[in-house]
């Protein structure tokens, strides 16, 4: 309806993307998928290998675009400007912007339109770069938390197997810097989701989530990273509403805020 001859989708190896792409061919076939593999430095071998081996698995076509060129040439015209300053989550963040230029590049050469693989734990506190893996024009997991999409995942290989059993095993990581994972930033998804659904989805007050049994200070920290992340949220794509209370019109805050929480500062752009 919206002209899109299919879909394209960065394909990293993590769970998220290797859920999205069974969806995405289960959706509307294997021939009408592309999926980019998009190294940088910072990306282990095992990721490319498991990202081939979903690939491969599902019959989907595949491209190979190493970002380190256009990360290196955006590096060299902002030279002067960061002159002084030492490297920070700044030059994370453009690393997945370069994905998201490529990615939208080929959107629209090949009219397919770009599915966004962020899940809703990610987006509600914030942990996805604006521009970079937040482009694109439908999300299909934005609002399935975490560890739900790895009951889904495991659901979907029991079906075939086609998703690796590393890609559950691996601990997450966005592989924007060295050794990272995603523990560094947030409490566990375990503790993360749950906190998540009582304070997005059920409404929960702070002081009441804290009486539930949950850690102080991780309660008052999440409840001021979804506060202060609003505004990215507003500029994510649409996507699939599966639980009681969604972002967007199911959930309407302003996109800016005191530190209502007495947590500590937002995350980055």
């Amino acid at each position: 309806k919206n002209g899109f001859d299919g879909a394209v989708l960065g394909l990293s190896g993590g769970i998220d993307s290797a859920l999205c792409l069974a969806i995405a061919v289960d959706a509307i076939g294997a021939g009408r998928v592309q999926a980019l593999l998009m190294p940088s430095r910072y990306t282990a071998p095992m990721s490319l290998e498991d990202a081939e081996a979903e690939a491969r698995a599902l019959g989907v076509d595949t491209r190979v675009i190493p970002i380190e060129p256009p990360f290196q040439a955006f590096l060299e015209s902002l030279r002067e400007v960061f002159a002084g300053c030492a490297p920070d989550v700044t030059e994370e963040n453009l690393q997945a912007r370069c994905r998201g230029v490529l990615l939208m590049a080929v959107s629209n050469k090949t009219r397919r339109i770009l599915l966004t693989t962020g899940n809703k734990s990610e987006m509600s506190v914030g942990y996805a770069t604006l521009y970079g893996d937040m482009a694109g024009g439908f999300a299909p997991i934005k609002d399935v938390p975490k560890t739900l999409v790895y009951r889904l995942a495991r659901y979907r290989n029991a079906i075939a197997p086609v998703i690796p059993q590393r890609v559950f095993d691996r601990p997450p990581s966005a592989e924007l810097a060295p050794d990272q994972k995603d523990a560094d930033l947030l409490p566990p998804y375990e503790v993360l989701d749950p906190i998540l659904e009582r304070y997005v989805e059920l409404d929960q007050g702070v002081e009441r989530i804290i009486a539930a049994g949950y850690d102080a200070a991780v309660v008052r920290r999440v409840a001021e990273l979804v506060d202060r992340n609003e505004y990215k949220r507003r500029q994510a794509p649409p996507g699939v509403r599966i639980s009681r209370r969604a972002f967007g019109r199911d959930r309407r805050y302003p996109i800016t805020c005191g530190n209502r929480h007495a947590g500590g500062p937002g995350s980055d752009p």
